[in-house]
Formats: C-alpha cells, sequence, structure tokens
C-alpha cells in the first residue's frame, strides 16, 4: 500500500442527538462531506455559491421548496442548485444523510 495517510471514517448512524446536528466527517478536493441527524426541520436557507447534494441514509428525508416538496428514502440523493431555496425536515422521528457542498460554502438564512 503505496499511500499511508488513508483515514478510515466511522459513521456515527446510533447517536442520540436531538434536534438537529450537522458536522463534517471529510474533505475531498475542494468539498467537504457532512452528516447531518435531525429529529426537527431545519430553518429555510440557499447557499449562494455551492450546490448541495443530499443522500439519504436512514429514516428518509424530506426537502421543501418554493414550489413542492422532495420525498428521499435511504439510498435516495438529490442535488439542489446553488441559491435555491429549501428545507430540511426529517421523514419520522430521525433522519440521517450525509450532505456534499463546497467548503466554506455560504449559507443565506430565510425567516
Amino acid at each position: 500500500m503505496q499511500n499511508r495517510n488513508l483515514q478510515v471514517i466511522q459513521l456515527a448512524l446510533e447517536s442520540g442527538t436531538e434536534g438537529y446536528d450537522n458536522h463534517s466527517i471529510a474533505t475531498v478536493n475542494d468539498h467537504e462531506i457532512r452528516i447531518s441527524t435531525m429529529t426537527e426541520p431545519y430553518v429555510w436557507h440557499y447557499h449562494p455559491d455551492s450546490d448541495e447534494s443530499f443522500l439519504a441514509l436512514e429514516g428518509g428525508l424530506l426537502i421543501d421548496f418554493e414550489d413542492g416538496t422532495v420525498e428521499l428514502l435511504p439510498g435516495h440523493m438529490i442535488t439542489v442548485g446553488r441559491g435555491v431555496l429549501h428545507r430540511t425536515r426529517p421523514i419520522g422521528q430521525r433522519s440521517v444523510n450525509l450532505t456534499f457542498e463546497r467548503m466554506n460554502a455560504r449559507t443565506e438564512f430565510v425567516a
């Protein structure tokens, strides 16, 4: 094995997080991979300088847009384009998903 700087990442799907927890677990080139665990909706927002991809892992995820809602079940993935207003909500009691976006992407919140 030539690359000795490899790091294995263990996804903590069984965390007891209540509410909303979203933190970085890895970087790839100029992008960040984050794991999100939620038991309640996140707020309306958009990213003016980055697309954002969601991969549902557990429980499923609803993504609300101004003109409707998309349902992601475990194994489903979608990309939300930069500048598109959205919010996420868990399906059922809890949702775990991965997000992929440009590092240091700005988030603009909408009241």
